[in-house]
């Protein structure tokens, strides 16, 4: 295991500054990392690739998590860029999110990277704008790489759990319309009133298949906006849906339905985070199964969604502290991720074009 490694390589990423699309430092500092290593990465705008020797015959297994991190958040009592280490407790800003998975996944690659005799390609890629789900992120690396991934291993905070399906994410604007008038007479049609029963049946809505993993839908109004002046009846009211689908249903359908039982005018922002999920029966499922490793369902999306090949997300650190202050990492967690991925891909067997 390379834990000493792996701690000075976080620490150094820590005390970069990597807010998404702001990556191009860490980028750096991985590429640059990977080469001391004695590979050949290339980078595809702030995306770092590195792989193998491709043998054509043989399956691809991609390790993926990002080195991008959201904005400094209120209430730090910590340097979010100090990388401070007590021995036992590393604390910075993307430790936990995602940089523990990255540099545990980047050494695991390493280390297997070594071996001739593997039944499978390996390839790593630390990935870009992955906060912000941007076109620049694993979005793109992926449609300009020349083979195509059978299988991804995309390193997140799940204590080192297996989320084996993900909620996709749709999030909607939508405009309720009215008619303006004098807030003191009878006139016109308030579009707040038209809001509010939209935004109750979304409150109230069941949507009825339920995923046995993920559970049911989730749509959450989070946003609302209407009127400039305190006596004018307002003629259009804003809000924003977000809406949290189930591999029971495609990001279509969910807003088709809104659509049926809501008088807005509804417009979704992107239809290209959909869910996903992988067979149960799948070997790296079974390879979990077998290590005693839980498999869940998770709420929260990632680049996971990007992949169009079975996938899972599993990795160091605990998700209840991403995007908080004073974020940290532990020493023996980033150990039981090396573990864990060193484990996981050991005998792994899995198809060519396994789709």
């Amino acid at each position: 295991m390379r834990l000493a490694e792996t701690i000075q390589l976080l620490k150094q990423l820590i005390v970069t500054e990597s807010f998404s699309k702001q990556e191009t430092e860490t980028a750096t500092i991985l590429e640059d990392y990977l080469r001391e290593q004695g590979q050949s990465p290339f980078r595809i705008q702030n995306n770092v690739i590195c792989h193998m020797p491709l043998d054509p015959n043989k399956p691809n297994i991609v390790l993926n998590s990002h080195h991008d991190t959201v904005k400094v958040s209120e209430g730090w009592t910590k340097d979010p860029f100090g990388a401070e280490d007590n021995g036992k407790i590393i604390y910075g800003l993307g430790s936990n999110d995602a940089g523990a998975p990255l540099v545990c996944l980047l050494h695991t690659y390493l280390d297997y990277s070594k071996i001739d005799s593997l039944p499978y390609n390996l390839i790593f890629i630390a990935s870009a704008e992955e906060e912000i789900s941007g076109k620049h992120g694993l979005e793109l690396a992926l449609t300009q790489l020349d083979f195509k991934p059978d299988l991804a291993i995309v390193g997140e905070p799940t204590s080192c759990a297996m989320a084996t399906a993900e909620k996709g994410l749709m999030v909607i604007d939508a405009e309720a319309k009215g008619i303006a008038g004098h807030a003191a007479n009878q006139w016109g049609d308030n579009a707040i009133y038209a809001a509010l029963k939209d935004i109750h049946w979304i409150e109230n809505s069941s949507i009825e298949n339920e995923s046995p993993l993920l559970g049911k839908v989730k749509l959450t109004v989070t946003q609302i906006e209407a009127g400039y002046q305190h006596n004018i009846v307002p003629d259009t009211c804003k809000f924003v849906i977000d809406c949290r689908v189930t591999d029971a249903y495609s990001l279509e359908s969910v807003l088709e339905l809104l659509k049926v039982n809501c008088s807005s005018i509804l417009t979704p922002r992107s239809i290209r985070l959909h869910p996903s999920t992988i067979a149960t029966d799948h070997p790296i499922v079974q390879k979990a199964n077998s290590l005693n490793i839980n498999c869940y369902g998770s709420n929260t999306l990632s680049d996971q969604v990007f992949f169009n090949c079975p996938s899972v997300k599993i990795g160091p650190g605990d998700t209840s502290r991403s995007h908080k202050a004073d974020e940290y990492i532990t020493h023996s967690e980033l150990q039981q991720g090396l573990e864990t991925y060193t484990l996981l891909l050991q005998n792994l067997n899995i198809n060519k074009h396994n789709i």
